[in-house]
């Protein structure tokens, strides 16, 4: 191509950028506050779907699209909307009736001075083999966080004054596109690898994967004959195992970076010392088109995740790692999300793991599920009486301070994608536990709108996902399965009011009718999202020096449980 016509073209994409929608948008929109997102067309030849999200922040760093925060007083200021098949040189609109977060609506910001970036979260279309076609957000490799996402189209950050009231047209170009991720190095003691799963792919119409990383114990290379036990770790989804630094601190490193910085070493020092007990650590990378984290468990809306990890990646891990590969020799850990899952996978696979550790998990008892009861509750957002009705908290500081509360948090997942594409946490868990609705999403356990709750919906969840009442459902199967299993540790003062759920699963664990001792309970006095055990010691600390407390005791467990001639070879 000539350089003629390579400027020539450069000018028409640019132009096409800021191209009117059409008369028929103009003229409705003509004299009305509001903001036109294009992209350039040198980003993409092809229309697009996905979910344009628009920033309005008073501070510039960091930039607008990673101020959105579920702390609803130190938020910027997010619209969201839907575009399916935005053309490029096509302008999406931005107006009053646009779901905006904190405030509702665009008419309602106040005259001033703001920083202005907007990203469009790209979706792709599955059709998946129970029938339904769906868009969606991939994940690509970045852990499902739409402001990083590679491929997704986003503006550069400009500063603007904006007035409601003078009826100004705001023309927003997406001229950028995030790069890819840089993949992680193996180490010594650190490995990568992903697998393509079968069933997932099944399920998804298109190639799905799993990504493993695999922290190696003291040894592995110098005794080729052993073989270990597994200590899978779930939660969020990890670029990299970040629990190891093998040089001591900065000494100009301070505050809590230096404390992290100090327990990471640290535990460096124990793993490689011989200190703690050989075994082969995974951390599973299972993020998917709704979550950085599937939850690791078969879902409707997401697929037989947890057939998969146990039955397609775990088998892998331990023949790439010689793993001892038999049930009594793999254990379950996590924090929050994770915790959900070391305690789910546990109750739902009770045959293939021999204990699980569980900090801070999510609702395993959906009559506190966080703040809402919604088997008896009408409402999410409001306790309601016959004159009067209060906003029911979402999210505390340890001292009781609210930052957040239902309606508002729920809104900002709707702004952040509709029908359950939030990537968020409201919007994973309806996806995991829901059954799929009409049109092939999650069906909604309530209304985003009014908060009033689906008896229908929880009655599902309750039979398929609430691990406290399969648990009871299921007590004379399960219970002598799940013998010296369970140990669940919480912060009373939990940010999400998660340890309500963890005191009704005790009360019936530790009840006179139940004859099995299968649980632990640890409750940090005062102690937040995610407390994970040691006693008066802070919330950083507990989580930094988990491995140091449990490993002893998994070790312990599994050599008191193991079979007779069992491979003992971990233990040099």
């Amino acid at each position: 191509m000539s350089r003629l016509n390579s400027l020539s073209s450069v000018l028409f994409a640019m132009l096409l950028a800021f191209t009117v929608p059409s008369s028929e948008q103009a003229s409705s929109h003509a004299g009305k506050f509001h903001f036109e997102v294009s992209f350039l067309a040198s980003l993409s030849d092809h229309a697009l779907d996905g979910h344009i999200m628009l920033g309005i922040s008073r501070q510039a760093k960091p930039e607008p699209r990673y101020q959105l925060k579920e702390e609803e007083a130190e938020s910027a200021q997010f619209f969201g909307l839907d575009v399916d098949a935005l053309a490029p040189g096509t302008s999406a609109i931005v107006d009053n009736s646009t779901l905006g977060y904190p405030i509702v609506s665009l008419d309602q910001l106040p005259a001033g001075d703001y920083y202005v970036q907007a990203v469009l979260n790209i979706y792709e279309t599955f059709h998946r083999s129970d029938g339904h076609t769906v868009k969606l957000p991939p994940d690509m490799g970045e852990g499902q966080q739409w402001f990083d996402k590679p491929g997704n189209l986003l503006s550069k950050p400009e500063r603007i004054h904006l007035d409601p009231a003078n009826g100004e047209t705001i023309r927003i170009a997406l001229t950028d596109k995030i790069p890819p991720v840089e993949e992680p190095k193996d180490t010594k003691y650190v490995k990568h690898f992903s697998i393509q799963s079968k069933l997932l792919t099944d399920f998804w119409g298109r190639p799905m994967y799993l990504g493993a990383i695999v922290v190696l114990p003291e040894g592995f290379d110098e005794h080729p004959g052993a073989h270990y036990p597994l200590l899978i770790e779930q939660g969020h989804f990890p670029a990299d195992f970040r629990g190891f630094r093998t040089e001591p601190p900065d000494p100009q490193l301070k505050g809590d970076g230096r404390r992290r910085a100090e327990f990471q070493y640290r535990l460096f020092q124990d793993w490689t010392s011989g200190r703690l007990p050989k075994m082969l650590l995974l951390q599973v990378q299972h993020a998917n088109p709704y979550y950085d984290d599937s939850y690791a468990v078969n879902s409707a809306n997401l697929g037989p995740y947890g057939d998969a990890i146990l039955k397609e990646l775990i088998p892998e891990v331990e023949k790439r790692f010689r793993g001892i590969g038999e049930p009594w020799a793999r254990a379950l850990t996590g924090g929050s999300t994770g915790g959900w899952e070391a305690i789910a996978d546990q109750i739902f696979y009770p045959d293939d793991f021999n204990g699980t550790w569980g900090f801070c998990p999510d609702p395993i008892d959906f009559h506190a599920y966080q703040i809402v009861n919604i088997y008896e509750d009408k409402n999410a957002f409001w306790d309601e009486g016959p004159f009067g009705r209060v906003p029911r908290a979402e999210m505390r500081k340890p001292d009781g301070r609210l930052q957040a509360v239902m309606e508002p948090s729920v809104r900002r997942e709707e702004v952040m994608g509709t029908h359950g594409r939030s990537t968020e946490q409201w919007g994973i868990w309806q996806a995991v536990f829901s059954p799929v609705g009409p049109d092939g999403y999650p069906k909604q356990i309530w209304d985003p709108k009014t908060g009033v709750i689906d008896p229908s919906v929880a009655n599902y969840w309750k039979e398929h996902y609430d691990l406290n009442h399969i648990m009871q459902r299921d007590w004379s199967a399960l219970g002598p399965k799940l013998v010296g299993k369970l140990h669940i540790t919480v912060g009373d003062m939990d940010t999400w009011y998660l340890n309500n759920a963890v005191h009704l699963v005790q009360d019936f664990l530790d009840g006179p009718q139940n004859p099995y001792q299968v649980g632990t309970f640890e409750y940090g006095y005062r102690q937040p999202h995610c407390y994970a055990g040691g006693g008066n010691i802070s919330s950083q600390e507990s989580i930094a020096t988990r491995y140091q407390r449990i490993m002893p005791q998994i070790a312990e467990h599994m050599k008191n449980t193991a079979p007779k001639n069992a491979d003992m070879s971990w233990q040099y």
